[in-house]
């Protein structure tokens, strides 16, 4: 892949800090160890099992499922092992086990037959951290299957509103648009959704990047709708993390987003020393750090491609931008800004206040995620198939015409494919829909 200029800087950059990240390797290791142990294994209502590990801080993971013979592997970088884990057989779990490899703690979940399985999260209490699994045995499938898990970071947010407009707020914008994507994500099978900000609250600049990986996204996604001074300038653009902008207006909206007013400013460097230090984490893991630029880049395209089809959004810039937005520092998860316009313009304000424009974006982001995963695609995914239509959960009050907008294609295609003419469709209703 050809890197634009920005991103080969950076990389550069990088690189030459990779003596200090030596540094940061010993300095990890004087720290006080992450101690990993078993805490226990329930069956919930849904009939899920429920297995619960500790760890003294937040971790980087990496979580995979195998087949013949079935078993979950999770691997915790920087960890060790508190006391031999011991766990008793519960149908479908045959044993678990734990070695360490190097720094690494690798716990395996022998199974019996294909489970479907929710990828690993983290919850931190006062004392510890949970790290949470919860598998459901399914006879139904011949291999372990999860979803994709797509965090949403709708921008701003209670006392912090963001870009203000002619009666209208950013962080008002930015929920609808979320919110709208969350809805296509959550009944589209395969899919996962998560909310950073699920309704009018602050959430702290580290905390989003933060609570993405504690919920064990595959993707992150913020949203955001601009201002500037000038009334004239307006369009959407896509932004990826770079430490030098690639443009005077990447740099003025980097900068504006780290220099809110006092009472909302990010916490910058008093993270939790629970928390994963993400900044010490990108020399560290150097690897890992690279191969998520590349997929962010990716990502920013495919939604960039979608965006320009949208004949009522305008571009504001028609390539993949970068700026240093602290919301995308994650080391390994692909992270992605989405400026879906300037409220300061007339043009895009109208058109982010309908619902019709925010669907719009909305769309754009779900069609770049989704043909995203057609070139990156997910093991253990219902993409890992690459499979050439979605399934689709018909909701009360949906229609045909609506469903269609919001996936991108034409009426006449989900009627013909689905065989509904002449008839009526119901909640609960699974359609499949070809993008």
């Amino acid at each position: 892949m050809r890197l634009n200029p920005a991103l080969r800087l950076i990389m550069k950059k990088t690189r030459l800090r990779f003596l200090l990240g030596i540094i940061c390797i010993f300095t990890l290791n004087l720290e006080a160890a992450n101690k990993v142990s078993f805490q226990n294994i329930s069956e919930l209502e849904s009939g899920n099992l429920k297995i619960v590990f500790n760890l003294d801080k937040i971790a980087l993971i990496n979580s995979y499922a195998l087949d013949d013979p079935s078993r979950i592997v999770i691997d915790l970088k920087n960890t060790d092992i508190a006391e031999p884990i011991q766990s008793k057989s519960f149908s479908p779990i045959k044993l678990i086990r734990a070695s360490e490899v190097g720094s690494t703690t690798r716990i395996v979940i022998d199974l019996r037959g294909s489970v479907y399985w929710k990828k690993p999260w983290q919850v931190k209490h006062k004392d510890r951290i949970d790290l949470i699994l919860e598998i459901k045995r399914d006879k139904k499938i011949s291999q372990n299957l999860r979803d994709i898990i797509v965090a949403i970071d709708a921008g701003h947010g209670g006392r912090d509103p963001g870009a203000v407009g002619k009666s209208i707020l950013e962080k008002d914008i930015t929920l609808l648009i979320a919110k709208e994507l969350e809805r296509t994500l959550e009944n589209t099978y395969g899919y996962k959704p998560v909310m950073i900000r699920p309704d009018d609250r602050f959430v702290d600049l580290d905390d989003r990047y933060q609570n993405a990986r504690k919920l064990g996204a595959d993707l992150f996604v913020s949203i955001h709708a601009d201002a500037f001074r000038l009334s004239s300038v307006k369009g959407a653009s896509v932004y990826v993390w770079a430490e030098e902008a690639s443009s005077i207006t990447a740099a003025t909206l980097s900068k504006d987003k780290l220099t809110s007013s006092p009472e909302v400013q990010s916490k910058i460097g008093k993270l939790d020393v629970r928390d994963f230090d993400e900044d010490a984490a990108r020399t560290i893991y150097q690897i890992a750090y690279e191969a998520k630029i590349d997929s962010s880049i990716i990502l920013a395209e495919k939604i960039l491609e979608q965006l320009k089809k949208d004949p009522y959004t305008k571009m504001h810039k028609p390539n993949v931008e970068f700026a240093d937005f602290r919301v995308l520092k994650s080391i390994d998860i692909p992270s992605v800004l989405v400026e879906s316009g300037f409220i300061s313009n007339p043009d895009d304000a109208k058109r982010l206040a309908g619902k019709a424009g925010r669907r719009m974006i909305a769309r754009s982001i779900f069609l770049g995620v989704h043909n995203y995963f057609k070139i990156k695609p997910k093991p253990n995914t219902f993409m890992a198939s690459l499979p050439k239509y979605v399934e689709y959960e018909i909701q009360k009050g949906d229609v045909v015409s609506e469903i269609a907008i919001r996936f991108g294609v034409t009426i006449d295609d989900i009627i013909n494919l689905n065989n509904l003419k002449n008839k009526s469709i119901y909640p609960g209703q699974i359609i499949q829909i070809s993008i």
